[in-house]
């Protein structure tokens, strides 16, 4: 099968793109780690009306594959915030427009903390299989300062919609946020091999490096067409979304860390902005599901005989 955008998929990420390369986005992520979110919220209120928080909403006439595009370009750019919980799980969770609203989600066991609950309009939470409204609790430490976890009080039932499928949504775009990230990074170190000289030659002219980038590059185009087939599948899609969640977080960890080493020494600095996408990729590998649920997911399904 093969897996192409449409023109109009095409042109509604070009300009994600560009209005995020515009709004300064590494700014606005190191203003978020540090609890200034004002500029993080006004960047939501542009996004929402592109339409990206109304992707998963019911009858809104986009697809998963819209989700997708969107959520690499939030990937690519280091968007801060609740997105995966607003526009992917609670508008399918809750089985209502809510793209009005910053929307946040603890989902045990897979999610145990709620991301930016602090400035959520609601706050849900997901136990034994049932849906609450929640309240933000203590703050706990994310590797990705960007990432403001905070644990949540269960209050009164809400009416749920299909939880199965909305855990499927979140997983897929995050699987699209990872892949967003290993292409930033690849693009920078790709970037800075170009530049950065050493016994008097760029060290991108070494074959060391050039295979190191290369293998990042295949990972990284073995796993698109895994998202996207992800977002077309139908009776199995909860195991497509657990392979490309695998392949994705595979692509993007081996492009952090390759990234970390072509830069050497200055990788491993906070001030650089790749750190960025660094501590972002190593908190999304984990975030709905680990790779060893996803692969578990994928292993019960094949022994199934390749049903969900």
């Amino acid at each position: 099968m093969r897996f192409e955008l449409t023109d109009d998929q095409r042109d509604f990420g070009a300009s994600l793109d560009r209005l995020l390369a515009g709004a300064d986005t590494v700014a606005v992520a190191r203003a978020w780690a540090a609890d200034d979110t004002a500029p993080g919220l006004a960047l939501w209120k542009r996004l929402a009306e592109q339409g990206v928080t109304s992707l998963a909403v019911p009858d809104s006439g986009a697809t998963p594959v819209d989700l997708v595009v969107a959520f690499e370009a939030l990937g690519r750019h280091a968007v801060p915030g609740p997105w995966v919980e607003s526009a992917a799980y609670a508008p399918i969770a809750l089985g209502e427009d809510i793209s009005e609203q910053v929307v946040t989600a603890a989902v045990a066991p897979h999610v145990p903390y709620a991301l930016d609950a602090d400035v959520a309009d609601r706050v849900l939470s997901v136990r034994d299989g049932a849906l609450l409204d929640a309240t933000a609790g203590e703050r706990r430490t994310s590797v990705d300062r960007t990432r403001r976890l905070f644990e949540v009080a269960p209050g009164e039932s809400a009416p749920a919609g299909d939880l199965v499928a909305a855990f499927d949504s979140a997983v897929l775009a995050t699987s699209a946020q990872l892949l967003g990230c290993g292409e930033r990074l690849l693009d920078d170190a790709v970037a800075y091999v170009k530049q950065r000289r050493q016994f008097g030659r760029e060290i991108g002219s070494y074959q060391a490096v050039k295979h190191a980038l290369a293998d990042v590059r295949i990972a990284l185009d073995f796993a698109r067409p895994l998202v996207l087939g992800a977002a077309l599948a139908g009776t199995t899609r909860t195991r497509d979304v657990a392979a490309a969640k695998v392949a994705c977080a595979d692509a993007a960890y081996l492009a952090s860390r390759t990234a970390l080493q072509v830069h050497g020494a200055v990788g491993y600095t906070a001030e650089l902005d790749l750190s960025l996408w660094i501590t972002k990729v190593r908190a999304l590998v984990t975030a709905w599901g680990t790779p060893t649920h996803h692969r578990g997911v994928v292993l019960a399904s094949l022994l199934d005989g390749g049903a969900a």
